[in-house]
């Protein structure tokens, strides 16, 4: 399949799914709304690091630029007073930019276990001063508004979440779904697979290698800012240890191998099921609900190496 032939099907795919999504909204049971919203949400994580591992990098930290987005739009609403949604994500992804920014300078020159390794580390600094600062309400966080768009504010009596806050959801992600997948096809994009492949002869064209990674470091840092924006309004309430604890950012890199790098739509694919899976694990077997998860995850490497993703691959492969 040629690149523009693959480009042209993957923004078919996103506006389908998006159509499909918003047109859905009435029929669609509460648990089952709030579950496609937080599959976006940490979807866009997982998509962040879809860019890393296009580079050969696999981050253990992205909780840290995930918390860092949360508390952001949580302090923006708590102590500015700001409620508009748009506003609060740009203050999250702002927030990790620029972190990401300066912490690029550092990770940039690693590879393997110690780019892993380095931001693991930076995101359990992260959670030790949150649980620490009492002002951020330490280990209870604190709560976060009802969240406002343009003005609009939604019913009282219509719950947190609403057809407005879904619908912004759904419709920053396809839009950010499908700007990354235009730079994973640009040349940015292609030196990723330089970086990972050969980094002698990517310089020898003349490309920084750690330049690229620092782009590559920046650019998921403010995805991973932005899925933790939106949980963070749908849940109301953010904490250190749902966010910047190292669980957390092993879930992320969990639905990333579940999914596999074949399509940006694969993360979100892979988080949705995750999500599934979790639920109906602690509904029917609480006590056994992470060997569940685990058991999925054995399967999928044992029969789909490449992630659920290459089950598309292989049907299209099939076909052809």
């Amino acid at each position: 399949m040629t690149r523009l032939r693959r480009v042209r099907l993957t923004t078919v795919g996103i506006a389908v799914a998006t159509a499909a999504l918003l047109a859905l909204w009435p029929l669609l049971p509460a648990w089952a709304a709030h579950t496609v919203a937080v599959s976006l949400g940490g979807g866009l994580v997982v998509l962040g690091l879809l860019i890393l591992i296009r580079f050969g990098l696999v981050s253990f930290g992205q909780g840290l630029f995930f918390a860092i987005g949360g508390y952001a739009a949580a302090l923006a609403n708590q102590f500015l007073g700001i409620t508009d949604m748009l506003v609060l994500s740009v203050a999250g992804i702002a927030a990790a930019g620029a972190v990401a920014w300066a912490l690029g300078y550092i990770v940039r020159g690693h590879r393997g276990i110690f780019f892993a390794m380095l931001n693991l580390a930076f995101s359990m600094i992260l959670f030790g001063i949150l649980a620490k600062t009492v002002v951020l309400g330490s280990t209870d966080g604190f709560s976060v508004g009802v969240p406002t768009l343009l003005g609009f504010a939604p019913d009282p009596e219509a719950g947190r979440l609403t057809f407005m806050l879904f619908g912004y959801i759904v419709v920053f992600t396809a839009v950010v779904a499908w700007w990354v997948d235009r730079i994973l096809a640009s040349p940015i994009g292609y030196a990723g697979q330089g970086v990972r492949e050969n980094e002698l002869r990517l310089r020898y064209l003349g490309v920084s290698a750690r330049g690229a990674v620092h782009i590559a470091y920046i650019a998921a840092a403010k995805l991973a800012a932005l899925g933790g924006v939106f949980t963070v309004l749908l849940i109301g309430h953010v904490t250190p240890e749902d966010t910047a604890y190292w669980t957390k950012s092993g879930e992320f890199v969990f639905v990333a191998i579940l999914g596999g790098s074949g399509n940006v739509a694969a993360p979100f694919i892979a988080q949705t099921v995750f999500e599934l899976v979790r639920t109906f694990a602690l509904q029917y077997a609480p006590d056994a609900w992470q060997m569940l998860l685990g058991i999925t995850l054995l399967l999928v490497i044992l029969f789909l190496p490449g992630g659920l993703w290459s089950l598309a691959d292989r049907l299209r492969g099939r076909d052809a």
